[in-house]
């Protein structure tokens, strides 16, 4: 069995772009993305204001565009995907953070796909495939919905490298999170490694092909995926395996993957990717994919926000709050969420938080 390849590139404002388009081929995207069908560019918002690292750039989005444009890819059948949460606004997300301005400049279709999408059962969409879910089906037990137009798309992530206060790491894994489960998908926040394994299982079943292209110009370490300190590190990363990208990012952070993180601990363990770095074959920049940060993760310097978060879904506040997230209360979260994030922690922290990225290149 051939190794899996994760491609892994120093970048600079001025070749930027272009490295975009070596990087994708470097990894064997157009092995992987077939031009005779559609493909969906994942947009990652996990802020809707501007924060380095929370979210896709628009030169990543810019670049993956590109370059399949060069390729010979058909822009009628590739289209911007965005998802809604709980807790941000993907319509105020894709213009603070620009992505809406390169779709439009490039005369793309840009799909909400919470607004007159139809959803299909997924019973319905995978067959017997629900038989081999680790948890969706004690998390969902009258079953539940993704995206109908997903069946036969390809899908590209565009996610960036940042660590994440439920998952330690966050990156192509965790980017399908929001675009195959609805509003609802909070519920999942308990068993949340265990529902990505499963969701990378639907999405290895749904789609014609499955690549991601991860950009790591700005990384992010922290309680993320928002309240997050920001690095410049210049690199950016490609492959086709879900699980050996996540992995090499993590790596590259200072964590051990498999030791680390259980979503790639499990995904390996079930055989639908690498999550093990010394079997990942690293092409490009090998100096780069060798760099240690050392980050100090989520855990050691947590929110307020994170604190209660941890609380509620696996800690002393579990039996007395989790259950009104299923309920009508559930806008209590959203709520919350508004006044710490976007009126305290924003306003207050935004500024010192990013000197170096606001002095970069």
């Amino acid at each position: 069995m051939p190794k899996s390849v994760v491609a892994v590139l120093k970048t600079s404002p001025a070749t930027v772009l272009a490295d975009y388009h070596r990087l994708m081929n470097l990894a064997g995207y157009q092995n992987v993305v077939a031009k005779d069908e559609e493909t969906a560019l994942k947009i990652n918002i996990s802020w809707h204001f501007f924060f380095p690292a929370s979210s896709t750039t628009p030169w990543q989005l810019e670049g993956v565009i590109r370059a399949m444009k060069t390729d010979g890819y058909d822009p009628n059948r590739i289209h911007g995907c965005h998802n809604r949460t709980v807790v941000i606004d993907a319509h105020l997300g894709e213009r603070e953070n620009k992505q809406l301005q390169v779709i439009e400049k490039h005369g793309l279709q840009n799909v909400h796909l919470y607004e007159a999408e139809e959803w299909i059962d997924i019973r319905d969409a995978v067959g017997d495939l629900t038989k081999k879910f680790i948890c969706l089906n004690e998390v969902y037990p009258n079953g539940f919905s993704i995206p109908k137009r997903f069946l036969g798309e390809n899908i590209i992530h565009l996610p960036t490298v940042k660590t994440h206060v439920f998952t330690t790491t966050t990156g192509a894994m965790k980017n399908a999170f929001g675009g195959l489960l609805n509003e609802h998908r909070h519920w999942t926040h308990p068993v949340i490694h265990e529902t990505l394994v499963d969701l990378l299982m639907i999405q290895k079943k749904i789609h014609r092909g499955v690549f991601a292209v991860m950009d790591g110009t700005f990384a992010g370490d922290g309680p993320g995926p928002r309240c997050m300190t920001p690095h410049v590190k210049n690199v950016i990363l490609a492959s086709a395996d879900q699980v050996a990208i996540d992995a090499v990012a993590a790596k590259m952070m200072g964590f051990d993957p498999l030791r680390d993180l259980k979503y790639v601990r499990l995904a390996h363990e079930l055989g639908l990717g690498c999550g093990d770095p010394r079997d990942i074959e690293i092409v490009g920049d090998q100096q780069a994919a060798q760099e240690n940060w050392h980050f100090d993760g989520p855990f050691k310097k947590m929110t307020f926000a994170a604190n209660m978060q941890h609380k509620i879904y696996w800690g002393k506040l579990k039996n007395a709050v989790e259950w009104s997230l299923k309920t009508w209360l559930a806008p209590w979260a959203y709520i919350a969420s508004v006044l710490y994030h976007d009126l305290y922690w924003y306003p207050r922290n935004a500024d010192r938080q990013v000197p170096d990225v606001l002095n970069s290149d």
